[in-house]
């Protein structure tokens, strides 16, 4: 299944931690490339990472191979270099002039090896901004995302790492541009992916809705819905439930499906726009109307009528989705017990790229690495003996599986 990839054959070296530029490692890899990830000889600092970071490295390094190396050691450095020189891309996504530092920036690498693709993941594009330091937070508080997320006054961070996950998808996709465009020149290139300008792409809707209104955007909870009905209801037993009605055919369907002729039949509530202009009224009225049917007879008969709907899910409950189940969208992994901060090895399921190339979906290769996991096979493919392997291990340069 590996040489039948569309990446196969690629090697991507990997100098990234987080979440931003694990991302982009991991699509490659889930494609079907080599990546090898690159880590201190303590490992990865984000494998230690408790509460909200618990997730990141077992979620972003799987297919993934591991290399611990002491970078600031020349002999650690050497071994860098040999791989670079005959690698296709290289990846980071450390603080700018950090890769420098180390003698890894593009312009040394792309020396060594001129078909070397060199993919930099950063808060900011080179600008007025790019000296400050970045988070998902940062971005989304200044690039209007959380401004419309949360209600008037209360700017709100998305619930998940939606810039640093697609900031890496970017980063990736530049990558495959850059390949392609290697086939016509045979030479590489650098190709750089921000935060900033990610989250900018993020609200563009909204910043084009004020452009062709001349009406500033409203955050969400707050917002004028395009919709008659697009909101969140409670009924029976306090459960919620998401329902939508956005069609005059729709409208139909769901006054067939609970008993509502009259409203089919007034006036007042002909047209979606008209529903729009009745929220104030009519809203209240559904809530009171459907308050008392539970949430799965609702949803029962929104599905059969082919209406929008859905049950308000908490992540945890995804694990036993009967349609991620019955289509392969979870493959079963164990995490070592170095790449979370569990300290021991868990086993549970993961999500896959949400694509299928052929009708089939991009398997789970290989669980995320134990730190050096992959070290002596690597050096041995650069020339290395076992006995100089042990001398740099014995050494501190380098880290191997105990």
């Amino acid at each position: 299944m590996s040489e039948a990839l569309p990446l196969a054959g690629l090697r991507v070296i990997e100098f990234t931690h987080m979440v931003m530029g694990p991302s982009c490692g991991m699509i490659l890899a889930d494609l079907g490339a080599e990546v090898i990830k690159v880590e201190p000889v303590t490992g990865d600092n984000t494998r230690k990472l408790l509460g909200s970071g618990a997730g990141f490295f077992g979620m972003f390094n799987r297919n993934k191979k591991s290399l611990a190396v002491d970078t600031k050691d020349p002999r650690g450095l050497e071994i860098v270099l040999k791989l670079v020189a005959g690698a296709d891309v290289f990846s980071e996504n450390f603080k700018a002039g950090t890769m420098q530092r180390l003698g890894l920036g593009y312009a040394a690498l792309s020396q060594l090896n001129p078909r070397l693709i060199y993919v930099s993941h950063k808060g900011f594009l080179p600008g007025p901004y790019e000296h400050r330091t970045a988070l998902d937070e940062v971005v989304q508080m200044m690039g209007g995302l959380a401004y419309m997320t949360g209600p008037e006054g209360r700017p709100l961070r998305a619930g998940s790492s939606v810039n640093d996950i697609m900031g890496g998808m970017f980063g990736a996709i530049g990558v495959l541009a850059a390949l392609q465009a290697r086939q016509r020149t045979g030479r590489g290139q650098e190709v750089q992916s921000a935060l900033f300008e990610n989250n900018v792409l993020l609200v563009a809707q909204h910043m084009m809705q004020y452009a062709v209104t001349g009406q500033a955007a409203a955050p969400m909870p707050s917002r004028i819905s395009a919709w008659g009905i697009y909101d969140v209801f409670t009924v029976s037993g306090g459960e919620q439930i998401f329902l939508a009605v956005v069609s005059d055919t729709q409208w139909a369907a769901f006054c067939d499906a609970f008993g509502l002729p009259e409203l089919q039949a007034d006036a007042r509530l002909a047209t979606n726009n008209d529903r729009v202009r009745a929220r104030d009224w009519l809203l209240p009225m559904l809530r009171e109307r459907l308050a008392n049917l539970p949430a799965a007879t609702i949803a029962e008969r929104f599905e059969a009528r082919g209406l929008p709907f859905a049950p308000i899910t908490q992540p945890q409950q995804l694990f036993d989705d009967p349609h991620l189940l019955a289509t392969g969208g979870l493959a079963p992994v164990t995490l070592p017990a170095d790449a979370s901060g569990a300290g021991q090895a868990v086993d549970t399921r993961t999500p896959l790229l949400p694509l299928a190339l052929d009708g089939q979906r991009l398997p789970l290769r290989a669980p995320p690495p134990g730190i050096g996991e992959h070290g002596r096979a690597l050096l041995r493919e650069l020339g290395y003996e076992d006995a100089a392997i042990d001398a740099l291990a014995a050494a501190g340069v380098l880290r191997l599986p105990a």
